[in-house]
């Protein structure tokens, strides 16, 4: 967990809730009614040291030494960060509003669309060189990394994950309404995935805070709007 990499920092809009859970499922282009009905529906990949849920807001304790990266440059590969999330399929939007105690070299959090532990990609704030920084990591097999000064050093961002067809396109927002474009990347078509929040700290560990998700399945790719 030591070296440059990634940064993340992204807060999302809202979303409607239209996925399958296991064998039960939140009826399809419906609405969960609020971001904390929509946490009750996700699960943890590597727990965290704790997850509170006060009203929507979810505080989350990452552990130390955590990280989400595999082979590029460094040579290791990391899947030990913490992912909190619920399985789509198709075409779907994502999104959060993300804030963290962010102090420690590579202190992250943001939002992860994972197929398997070969095929993901990750975005959001993450801290390097003394401030943060908004990162994408799109992983297939090796990792890349590209990164961009945040939208602000102190508030909380908004970021979203657009899945269609066979990409991911993450965008970034202060206010929940007029969202930048950061990056579009190839995603594996056709494919269920897990979809959700994470964080990770390859130093001591730091706290983020998630609220406002929201995921819609139901969106028509001919007239998105963003």
């Amino acid at each position: 967990m030591e070296s440059d990499r990634r940064t993340f920092l992204w807060q999302s809009a809202g979303l409607a809730a239209a996925t399958l859970i296991g064998t039960q499922t939140v009826a399809e282009d419906r609405q969960a009614g609020s971001s904390a009905e929509l946490l009750r529906w996700m699960s943890w990949m590597n727990e965290p040291v704790s997850s509170n849920l006060v009203g929507d807001k979810l505080a989350v304790r990452s552990r130390a030494k955590t990280d989400f990266w595999r082979k590029t440059f460094y040579g290791y590969i990391t899947d030990n960060g913490h992912f909190f999330h619920l399985p789509a399929s198709g075409d779907f939007i994502f999104q959060a509003r993300i804030n963290g105690q962010y102090a420690a070299l590579y202190d992250q959090a943001g939002l992860m669309v994972r197929k398997d532990a070969e095929n993901w990609m990750k975005c959001g704030t993450e801290f390097f060189d003394g401030r943060r920084h908004a990162s994408v990591v799109f992983t297939r097999d090796f990792s890349d990394w590209s990164t961009m000064p945040d939208l602000s050093d102190t508030a909380p961002i908004w970021w979203r994950a657009v899945r269609k067809k066979d990409s991911i396109e993450t965008l970034c927002s202060l206010d929940g309404k007029a969202f930048t474009s950061v990056r579009q990347g190839y995603f594996p078509p056709d494919e269920k995935v897990d979809v959700g929040i994470m964080c990770a700290a390859p130093g001591p560990g730091f706290e983020a805070v998630f609220d406002n998700l929201k995921l819609d399945t139901g969106y028509s790719l001919s007239s998105r709007k963003i």
